[in-house]
């Protein structure tokens, strides 16, 4: 996947130019989101692109209500599921609603409906996921591991837990969450792949 700093927009304009050759369109909050579904998705053996589904990085939970309703039922009328943190659960309850598309009023409403809530985002269930070893080997893997050792002995971070440290170090370098959200599920056993994942491209069958 591209970086550059206007590596999301152009993500978004991508998914969205392939929307007229879809049937199905998986609301995404942002591109860490995509590279790891788009990462899973090859593990299962799947070609989205011929099966007619496309993954949208929405540029966050608050662009999400614009997909909703352009591409729902009162737009496109595609075959709408997604995933969204668990911050943003009730905002993404609430727009549902607004744009025809049920009224659910908690997490297991949201997954009837294809939408299933990541604790406490994605990032966090892939972490949580992989643990300490495997996600150190991951980084050493892609010649990171040096450069995480040096953060875990700064100040502000020594005292810190693992997971802490490795959000930090993710998001701190240019697109490194993008780029290991989608490596840490290709490492992953098949079992310990986070549920909201493998349930919403579930729903894209």
């Amino acid at each position: 996947m591209e970086g550059g700093s206007g590596a999301p927009q152009r993500a978004t304009a991508a998914a969205l130019a392939r929307i007229a050759e879809a049937r199905t369109a998986v609301l995404v909050e942002g591109i860490s989101d995509q590279a790891a579904l788009e990462a899973l998705a090859e593990r299962q053996g799947r070609d989205l692109d011929a099966e007619g589904v496309v993954i949208v990085p929405c540029g966050g939970a608050h662009a999400m209500p614009h997909h909703l309703r352009t591409l729902g039922p009162r737009g496109a009328a595609l075959h709408l599921v997604g995933l969204c943190d668990e911050a943003e659960e009730d905002y993404l309850r609430r727009h549902l609603a607004r744009a025809g598309l049920g009224r659910p009023r908690d997490r297991d409403d949201l997954a009837a409906l294809g939408f299933f809530v990541c604790v406490r985002d994605l990032e966090d269930e892939v972490i949580r996921a992989a643990g300490h070893d495997l996600a150190e080997s991951v980084l050493a893997a892609h010649g990171d591991l040096t450069s995480f050792r040096t953060l875990q002995q700064q100040p502000d971070w020594r005292a810190r837990d693992f997971a802490a440290q490795l959000r930090r170090f993710l998001g701190a370098g240019s697109h490194r969450k993008t780029r290991y959200a989608g490596w840490l599920v290709e490492a992953l056993p098949v079992d310990a792949v986070p549920a909201p994942l493998v349930a919403v491209l579930d729903r894209t069958r």
